[in-house]
């Protein structure tokens, strides 16, 4: 055993999270944590990682006790992380990234910066991750899924034995994803141990040797991964079997509710039109930078338009800003949650009801009674947890952080959503109640729009499908009509 919890506990604000963990990892293995959110993975990487304390319990590394601190008695032990928000800085190299905070000198009176090993070595760091790249490259000249293999060239200039990584793929294309599990299984095979969080079943099939799955702060079992189906990963993550993972109700198509007239971004940015329906969900698909989120942003009113009309339910807009869209009925669920869609260091009430404070007033003041009854409602109807209103926000899983962001938008009564990758990061049983969410939102009249990068999302739940292809868009689709190959197709700019 290379790392082993052994009665790990932690509680935040008198709610237990973790209830007597007790984890071993081998050496040279990949070993996944599975569970839904709020399950207790991340909260078992970071006291890991020392970003927390652990209540009770003792970790043991190479078979003797292990006490972790603050993070640098990780690093010190040999443990690298790599987060889903990368701790890279643009305007760096890559060589002075991956020596940043241990660079390497020469030997001297003045002690200078020894550049020239450094670019050395990170070339040969970023070849032994199949990479052959100018270690001068800025890293903001990078695609994400390189920068995430800097990160992990990071962890091994720090010779790190055990590196984690959380959700490392959530945020690439398919290609580059591709190659960040090539160059797992690559140092599998050079005896590097790691642990991995996924939600996405069918890669952790493919790369891990065993999985421990975990529910409600509680282990559940550990598995072989070759003995272990994903209908059974599943069944085991959530207590109940999933058969329909995307529940899609049919409804008869109503009036327009949300219509983009002759919209173009930039001067020289191709028109967008499109119509959004009642009865209907519209899902819009296309590469990683096809102009998806911009387009959203836009409409929302948080990045201008250029030229070009609005309407919602036949109504022309004027909306200069997330106000007045906001008060024209539009609801925007952002894909970036953590910086876009809450404030991370405020209670679950105080997100819940920032949105319409109006709503939660008595003569100019606001009702802190009123505001609980509503925090409570949306917490059981949403199914929260924990189930704790006074919490912040931070401490929450990611899913239920997506499920409170979606929980404020609702509280404004809006009459158009636009979920923009609104299942990204959060387990398959917080995809389902999200979902479920979305055919209610339509029963109940609402304009629902909805962007995935993932083809099987898109062709699950929507009713009708556009396709966008370098800020344009290249195919409007009906769900009969819609396959992958014909989304794939218009999505690199092919004719549908």
């Amino acid at each position: 055993m290379l790392l082993e919890l052994k009665n790990i506990s932690k509680a935040f604000s008198g709610v237990q999270v973790l209830h007597d963990m007790n984890i071993d990892i081998k050496k040279g293995e990949v070993h996944v944590l599975l569970g839904e959110n709020g399950a207790g993975k991340s909260t078992i990487i970071k006291i890991i990682t020392g970003a927390y304390q652990k209540d009770t319990g003792e970790l043991k590394w190479k078979g003797e006790n292990l006490v972790i601190n603050k993070p640098s008695d990780a690093i010190n032990a040999g443990i690298g992380t790599i987060y889903q928000e990368l701790n890279l800085i643009p305007e760096l190299s890559i060589a002075e990234n991956i020596f940043l905070g241990h660079e390497k000198k020469r030997s001297g009176k003045f002690s200078l910066l020894d550049r020239s090993t450094m670019k050395n070595e990170a070339k040969q760091l970023m070849e032994r991750l199949g990479q052959d790249v100018d270690p001068d490259e800025l890293i903001q000249n990078l695609g994400v899924g390189q920068q995430q293999l800097v990160e992990i060239a990071k962890a091994l200039s720090l010779n790190c034995e055990l590196i984690i990584m959380d959700e490392p793929t959530s945020s690439l294309s398919e290609r580059e994803a591709e190659q960040l599990l090539v160059t797992i299984e690559r140092l599998k095979k050079q005896g590097m141990t790691i642990i991995y969080i996924s939600h996405r079943l069918e890669e952790i099939k493919r790369i891990s040797d065993r999985i421990t799955i975990l529910r409600d702060g509680s282990k559940i079992r550990t598995v072989d991964t070759a003995a272990t189906s994903i209908d059974e990963m599943i069944a085991l993550m959530v207590g109940r079997s999933l058969d329909n993972k995307f529940p899609k109700i049919q409804f008869e198509k109503g009036k327009e509710v949300f219509s983009v007239k002759n919209v173009k971004l930039t001067p020289d940015a191709p028109e967008i039109n499109f119509s959004a329906y009642q009865g209907e969900i519209l899902g819009i698909s296309g590469l990683v930078g096809a102009g998806r989120t911009e387009l959203a942003r836009a409409l929302f009113g948080a990045d201008p338009i250029y030229s070009g009309e609005v309407f919602v339910f036949g109504e022309k807009q004027h909306i200069r800003n997330p106000i007045d869209a906001i008060k024209a009925g539009l609801a925007f669920i952002s894909e970036n949650r953590k910086e876009e869609g809450l404030f991370l260091d405020q209670s679950l009430t105080f997100n819940k009801t920032i949105t319409k404070l109006n709503k939660v007033k008595s003569k100019g003041l606001i009702n802190v009674r009123k505001q609980k009854e509503v925090a409570e409602k949306y917490i059981k109807d949403l199914s929260i947890r924990p189930n704790n209103i006074n919490l912040f926000v931070k401490y929450f899983s990611g899913g239920n952080q997506q499920k409170v962001v979606i929980a404020k938008w609702l509280f404004t009564d809006a009459k158009v959503f636009i979920f923009d990758e609104p299942t990204r990061g959060i387990d398959v049983g917080a995809k389902v109640e999200v979902y479920k969410l979305m055919n209610s939102l339509v029963e109940e009249g609402a304009g629902v729009i909805v962007i995935s990068s993932e083809l099987p999302e898109i062709l699950g739940i929507s009713d009708r499908i556009i396709v966008m292809h370098e800020g344009k868009i290249t195919a409007n689709l009906n769900r009969d009509e819609a396959n992958q190959e014909v989304i794939m197709k218009a999505a690199t700019g092919g004719c549908s």
